[in-house]
């Protein structure tokens, strides 16, 4: 096994940056009549159909997601897949394609917030199948509109403003859909960033029931209905 090392300093350093930001995921170690069998803790959780997304919403994590979604499809049609959000949100158009693959695929898709789902990860988790869209007690879910920084010359920006209101627009069809909300409400109450604890988030629809913790005792400190 040969080590290949940069051959300059802009190489080193990107490999720096690179280490630095990696995070080392637990490994799962089965033992069956084939012996024992390494998994990382992602691929574990998807043998059980559960997706995960931990991140902010790019393309390349976009990618990932529905690709999971039509490798379990292929697997299994009629079986659930179990969609995991604690995001801060992100990039619309790949929350998007996202959303677009949540519908179509054959699977129906349930989606559990825990932690936090905001902007982009709040839609995709009002997008679940209705019924199947969870969250733990003390997450904080928030909408809003899109947001965007424009540039150039006036023309281009008007170009940019129009692709902005078309999204804001594509956004709200989906959140009326998911709440049973009026159009004007939802315009208002996504003007600015708008906060919700999961019984508020149930009461407005963009869930369908807030998870009640296993244990029967311990401290919960302050109840979702007040966050």
């Amino acid at each position: 096994m040969t080590m290949k090392f940069p051959s300059n300093r802009t190489q080193a350093i990107s490999m720096l940056e690179r280490a630095k930001d990696f995070i080392p995921y637990p490994t799962v170690v089965e033992t069956t009549h084939r012996g024992e069998r390494n998994w990382d803790i992602f691929s574990r959780l998807l043998r059980d159909r559960i997706v995960f997304l931990g991140t902010e919403i790019n393309d390349d994590v976009a990618n990932i997601i529905i690709a999971q979604f039509l490798f379990l499809e292929s697997e299994d049609p009629d079986k659930e897949i179990m969609l995991y959000i604690n995001s801060p949100g992100g990039v619309v158009t790949s929350g998007l394609a996202i959303f677009d693959t949540m519908r179509y695929v054959r699977s129906r898709v349930s989606t559990t917030c825990l932690g936090m789902a905001a902007s982009m990860a709040a839609v995709l988790l009002s997008a679940g199948e209705k019924g199947r869209r969870l969250a733990l007690p003390h997450v904080r879910i928030m909408i809003h509109q899109p947001l965007g920084g424009a540039r150039g010359q006036a023309t281009d920006i008007e170009i940019q403003a129009r692709e902005i209101r078309h999204q804001k627009d594509v956004l709200v069809d989906i959140l009326v859909y998911a709440t049973g909300r009026s159009q004007e409400q939802i315009h208002k109450d996504i003007d600015r960033d708008f906060y919700l604890g999961a019984v508020q988030a149930k009461e407005y629809g963009l869930i369908d029931e807030v998870l009640v913790p296993k244990k029967a005792s311990g401290p919960e400190g302050r109840n979702a209905s007040e966050a």
